[in-house]
């Protein structure tokens, strides 16, 4: 035992003998050689649309998806396989790619994926995983085949030509407008941004007080009661409200709201004329006399409605409410300003009013990936920051002018 210690460590010890120093330097460089060798036939062979395909979720989710666009089949022949988009085609970009992929196999693995259920749910998270890394690098591996420079504006559409020549100025990223362009975009009803975390957070430090007014940082159930026993609504993010009372963990509130006196009034609106809605009323209860109560009635000039200022006091959970707006609208001007301006310049919120942002904003935000809380918080804040609320020069026209003059 002690002469075969004694021989491995005279091994990796002492100089050879009997073999010479070239004949190790070669060795050493064929094992290298050889390890690079396989090392490269690896890296190879686990970017080919064979290795993608072999894993089911894969292969009957994405590949069906794929070979319904242009980028499988086209009149020119060429066709995009599973690494020209997501494997990077520099040895360091390949390598971290390869590392990041190695989460996905580990979901295929444990079954985090396994069903087009679970595939489905977990789409967003892979989606903005690749958007985000696009985003980082130009979409550098659209640009193999879609450069700028190689592009012939003129023999594109008009519209075409005005989104892209104002990208190439920019040299904006793909990916900015250009997601499901090759599967399908990911159902962003589930989803949820971040940034709404610091809201909630200032919500639980808000210091609340009775007969002070609040505002919803987030879309909140309404009920008659501290026990939920009933829920009659839902108020809408960035609604106000004045508080009366807090117990436990519920708190009642006030709403000061206007109505449409046509149907069931269920919608309830922050301003006289205009539609920004604040609150939803179950039809069972927007007419209860006990619950609601009609203030005042004015018809509006321009549609020869009548509106009524009703009032209601409801509860709602607690930890809900902020002070100030400006934290709601902040994030929701960084939304529109980073999600509305990729694809071309987004107008200015006091260029349109009130009512005309809904139906513009809802033809904008289908080519967008915001979340359905961030795209309602993004609505609100142009509504009320529209030329309704506006000192611009879109905001003084005589547009508005007409609106003041028909609405007191």
């Amino acid at each position: 035992m002690k002469n075969l210690y004694r021989t491995v460590k005279n091994l990796f010890q002492r100089p050879s003998t009997k073999i010479g120093l070239g004949v190790l330097v070669m060795g050493g460089f064929i094992a290298g050689a050889i390890a690079w060798l396989g090392f490269n036939t690896a890296l190879h062979a686990t970017s080919k649309e064979e290795f993608c395909l072999s894993c089911h979720s894969m292969h009957d989710n994405l590949l069906p998806e794929l070979q319904k666009t242009v980028h499988w089949s086209n009149r020119t022949g060429v066709r995009t396989r599973c690494s020209d988009c997501h494997v990077p085609h520099n040895f360091t970009d390949k390598i971290a790619r390869k590392m990041q992929a190695s989460r996905e196999v580990w979901g295929e693995l444990i079954g985090t994926i396994g069903t087009r259920e679970k595939f489905q749910e977990h789409r967003i998270v892979l989606a903005r995983r690749e958007w985000k890394r696009l985003s980082a690098n130009g979409s550098r591996e659209c640009r193999v085949c879609h450069d700028y420079k190689d592009m012939d504006f003129n023999v594109m559409r008009p519209a075409s030509q005005v989104a892209m020549r104002r990208a190439a100025e920019r040299d904006e990223s793909c990916i900015s407008c250009h997601k499901g362009i090759a599967h399908q975009l990911p159902d962003m009803k589930g989803a949820h941004n971040p940034a709404f975390d610091t809201l909630v957070s200032a919500a639980s430090g808000q210091n609340i007080e009775a007969g002070g007014e609040y505002f919803a940082i987030l879309p909140r159930d309404l009920f008659t009661d501290p026990q939920m026993t009933q829920k009659i609504g839902l108020l809408e993010v960035g609604a106000k409200v004045k508080m009366l009372e807090t117990q436990g963990n519920m708190q009642r509130v006030e709403l000061d709201l206007w109505r449409k006196n046509k149907g069931y009034g269920r919608v309830w609106y922050s301003q006289f004329g205009l539609n920004i809605t604040s609150a939803i009323l179950e039809k069972t209860v927007s007419r209860d006399d006990n619950l609601v109560k009609v203030l005042e009635a004015q018809e509006d000039l321009l549609t020869g409605l009548e509106w009524q200022r009703v009032k209601a006091e409801v509860w709602m959970q607690a930890e809900s409410l902020l002070a100030s707006p400006e934290p709601i609208w902040s994030i929701a001007r960084s939304s529109y300003s980073s999600s509305c301006s990729t694809c071309h310049r987004q107008p200015q919120e006091a260029h349109f009013d009130a009512n005309t942002w809904p139906g513009l904003f809802g033809g904008m935000v289908g080519f967008t990936s915001m979340d359905e809380d961030t795209a309602k918080v993004v609505l609100k804040y142009l509504q009320n920051h529209s030329s309704d609320f506006s000192e611009t020069a879109h905001g003084n026209d005589a547009t508005k002018g007409a609106v003041q003059t028909a609405r007191p």
